[in-house]
């Protein structure tokens, strides 16, 4: 009866925790649609920027006159890299994924990182191993705007233009759909022609060359136009990349909230067969036990 006993109480607590990720999975399943809707809304806007930006990064001339966002420097230094992560777990190899990427791209490229970290499992992975952190950013809105993004954006920014990076890198997950998710690296600073968009956002971009572009013609002039779209323009790409981040952890932990849920239930059915057969077996035994006690007593009557 010790074994059947086990058994059941090993069942009620599976079933509590099927309960438990039932609900998560719902819940991730609502933010999961809100935050698709938000970042299908503004991927077309973000992508025509990122395009304007390299439009006006392929002009010729002085680009450090036309403005110090543009400006390359070599040799490279120093790296800064973004990391854009979750706040919280379950939300199965959605942080590795990341994570594990932004790791290959450090070391792949062979000189000092300096790391901005958006979300808590970045931001602890990167400090158990070392990781070079200057600023980092947790609780975010579940609906981000972009006057919450500004400070996540500021600090890159005036970061690039101090000289403290050579160059600035966003390293994210990009949505594809529900099921799939894509870690991505992308650059960020200096603005460059020609450099690989984010897929998600490639059917957005023109498919003319960037070399081709006719020049522009600035009024009342370039540096005070470049001054007010470049910033502007830069923070609306990391506004992008922290949405593509949140549609696909919700999505990652709906998925794995489902597996769990379809894992307990599995087991659930395992353990019930399991239940059935100790209890089978402890019946047989009493009635053996039973049988036995009569035949001896009528034996000993005898």
């Amino acid at each position: 009866m010790t074994n059947v006993r086990e058994i059941k109480r090993r069942i009620r607590s599976v079933k509590n925790i099927a309960q438990v990720t039932k609900a998560m999975q719902m819940v991730a399943a609502s933010k999961m649609r809100r935050a698709q809707e938000q970042v299908l809304a503004t991927r077309p806007y973000s992508a025509k920027a990122w395009e304007v930006l390299t439009h006006l990064a392929a002009q010729r001339g002085n680009r450090q006159e036309m403005h110090p966002l543009l400006t390359r420097r070599d040799p490279i230094q120093t790296t800064g890299i973004l990391l854009i992560t979750s706040d919280k777990g379950l939300c199965g190899a959605y942080n590795g994924n990341v994570i594990r990427t932004a790791l290959h791209f450090m070391r792949d490229l062979g000189h000092p990182t300096r790391l901005i970290t958006v979300g808590r499992r970045g931001r602890e992975f990167m400090i158990r191993h070392g990781g070079n952190i200057i600023a980092e950013f947790s609780d975010l809105p579940p609906r981000p705007s972009l006057l919450d993004i500004t400070p996540i954006a500021h600090t890159a920014i005036d970061d690039f233009l101090k000289g403290e990076f050579d160059e600035v890198y966003l390293v994210y997950t990009d949505f594809i759909n529900t099921l799939t998710q894509q870690p991505t690296v992308r650059r960020l600073l200096p603005i460059t022609p020609g450099q690989a968009e984010s897929s998600v956002m490639r059917e957005y971009m023109s498919d003319a060359p960037l070399h081709a572009t006719g020049e522009y013609i600035y009024e009342p002039a370039p540096q005070a136009i470049l001054d007010a779209v470049l910033p502007r323009f830069t923070e609306l790409q990391i506004y992008q990349a922290i949405l593509e981040a949140l549609a696909s952890e919700h999505s990652a932990r709906m998925v794995a909230m489902r597996n769990a849920t379809e894992n307990a239930n599995e087991l659930i059915g395992d353990l019930t067969l399991s239940f059935y057969r100790a209890r089978q077996e402890a019946i047989t035994k009493e009635m053996l036990d039973i049988a036995g006690g009569a035949e001896a007593l009528v034996s000993a009557r005898a």
